[in-house]
């Protein structure tokens, strides 16, 4: 099975697929955006926007080489790999979704999508604190952590536009639900099992941080 969990940059969809990974036996996480980065760094600096220039491509989605790769990694370790596989992505461009996840679908796997949604302030305030975002804010200023996350607050109207369309169901909505509530309820809908979250909430707030600050990108 693959769970693939969309949502606007800043939604959740990270946190919640380390958190149905560290519940679920057996499962992993194939993160697209890595395959999308690669590429993208495989440009000269120049080209991908390095010192205020303009990027040669500025989403990496457009590539046709990141669209077909995902899905040929995905189809590998879903058929190689026994157990769940997570796949953590904001898509909303309607073409690129059919060649991914509806590919993926087409192919013969038990796709599960997935659409975690929030009010536009709930996700403002997720991208300030992301990372690092505590520290800037208290070094930098309030909107510190916005200014780092200045693409992905120029895609969120979009995204929360796109992604509230009937195409993209199954529509979650996470302002009032923690990340692991959020995990129990894709796991419920997609008829998984989840371990009992026994953590403590320091414990789970620590560890949340450590997958945010490794998920941090610098270019």
């Amino acid at each position: 099975m693959l769970l693939w969990i969309n949502g606007p940059f800043g939604g959740g969809k990270t946190q919640t697929a380390h958190e149905i990974q560290r519940r679920l036996p057996g499962s992993v996480i194939c993160d697209p955006e890595h395959a999308g980065f690669g590429l993208r760094r495989t440009l000269p600096p120049e080209l991908r926007g390095a010192r205020g220039r303009r990027p040669l491509i500025d989403n990496f989605q457009d590539l046709t080489s990141w669209r077909q790769g995902v899905v040929e990694v995905l189809d590998l370790a879903l058929t190689r790999h026994d157990g769940v596989v997570i796949a953590p992505m904001t898509v909303t461009n309607s073409d690129y979704f059919a060649e991914t996840v509806g590919r993926l679908g087409e192919l013969g796997h038990d796709v599960r999508h997935f659409s975690l949604l929030a009010q536009r302030e709930t996700v403002l305030k997720r991208l300030r604190e992301r990372g690092f975002g505590h520290l800037l804010q208290y070094v930098a200023g309030k909107n510190a952590g916005l200014r780092r996350e200045s693409w992905a607050v120029r895609q969120l109207d979009h995204c929360l536009e796109r992604l509230r369309e009937p195409e993209f169901a199954e529509h979650l909505w996470t302002d009032h639900a923690t990340v692991p509530r959020t995990a129990d309820r894709i796991a419920v809908l997609a008829g998984l099992r989840l371990r009992p979250n026994n953590e403590g909430a320091l414990r789970t707030r620590l560890r949340q941080a450590g997958v945010g600050v490794r998920h941090i990108r610098f270019d």
